[in-house]
């Protein structure tokens, strides 16, 4: 399937997988690149040496595209931005999607070592900022979407608004999961689906199993969208699987920051001995010990079709079949 957005970054197919935060890992984005997809790595939280090594690994393990994320949010992530890419684009990436932030300040570093760069929008207004800036696609995230999100508008209403806003490729994001949400984006105006629920339940998402667990045992009614889980990213609405944590607060009013249920709880700690306070934004990776199921377990509405935990390089290729069934079904339609 050959779009705008695949030959912008030279995949064979028009999927991405998300930045899942802590979930991605290298043998996650190498599988799906290999596969034909556009795999990524968040790299906001590493530190330089670890940003590199990501980056390194992953080379090794694909000689395909992939992508990395970075946060623009310079006060949460305490690591300034400009540096930041200059660790990225040092080390080799050559696709670099921006989130949270003003793009405009960092295309020419992305275009000046010859990459590509894209922005995650909420609105048609903010992709045609992101496009006068100079960005190579946009990303529009609907409010379906696990994780932080950047948007109020479904994803529905909302790709269609920016496809007609800008005339770079648009990526659809949120409530995406099989190949009939891919052919629905399709048809909507993008040029290629951002899949991240889908990809935490894959054998190589770098994620607790007992968080992988709910989600695919979740229905599409069993996430909420929030700003509880703020230690660490205030201010950042989220969704995230229904849990304990989410009905203390909820039976007791719903209290602002300060004044919730067992604030200050360490609910677990990670595989270095730190303490995860219940309401961190933390993400449960493997070595986590501890109350799992209290934690921050984002997902999108995408969690009800997502019910099987498979190798990433199955996903695809699955996502890819179902996509053109879907769109030979449509086809037939016609009269």
């Amino acid at each position: 399937m050959d779009t705008p957005f695949t030959d912008l970054v030279g995949v064979d197919h028009p999927v991405v997988q998300a930045p899942i935060g802590s979930a991605t890992c290298p043998e996650l984005a190498a599988a799906v690149s290999n596969a034909g997809g556009l795999g990524h790595l968040a790299v906001t939280w590493r530190d330089p040496d670890d940003t590199r090594d990501a980056i390194a690994r992953t080379r090794e393990l694909t000689d395909r595209p992939f992508a990395v994320n970075v946060v623009l949010d310079d006060a949460t992530t305490q690591r300034p931005t400009e540096e930041h890419l200059a660790v990225c684009l040092d080390a080799g990436a050559e696709v670099v999607s921006l989130s949270f932030g003003d793009a405009a300040p960092h295309v020419d570093q992305v275009h000046d070592a010859g990459g590509v760069v894209f922005q995650t929008v909420g609105s048609a207004a903010e992709a045609h900022d992101a496009a006068d800036a100079g960005v190579d696609a946009v990303v529009a995230q609907g409010w379906e979407a696990g994780g932080h999100v950047q948007s109020e508008v479904a994803t529905m209403p909302l790709v269609p608004r920016v496809a007609d806003a800008v005339d770079v490729p648009v990526v659809a994001a949120g409530g995406i999961a099989d190949g009939r949400g891919i052919a629905a984006a399709l048809a909507l105006g993008a040029d290629a689906a951002w899949l991240g629920t889908r990809f935490v339940a894959t054998a190589e998402a770098n994620v607790h199993r007992a968080y992988r667990r709910r989600v695919t045992d979740a229905d599409e009614t069993a996430t909420v969208y929030t700003d509880l889980f703020d230690k660490g990213w205030p201010g950042t609405p989220h969704r995230v699987v229904e849990n304990g944590t989410v009905d203390r607060w909820r039976e007791a009013g719903e209290p602002t920051p300060g004044d919730r249920p067992d604030e200050d709880e360490v609910v677990a700690r990670t595989g270095s001995g730190e303490p995860v306070e219940r309401y961190s934004e933390a993400l449960a990776t493997p070595d986590v010990d501890g109350d799992v199921g209290a934690m921050a377990l984002f997902a999108g509405q995408s969690a009800g079709l997502t019910d099987e935990v498979s190798p990433a390089a199955d996903v695809v290729g699955d996502l890819v079949d179902e996509t053109e069934a879907a769109i030979d079904r449509v086809s037939e339609l016609r009269t």
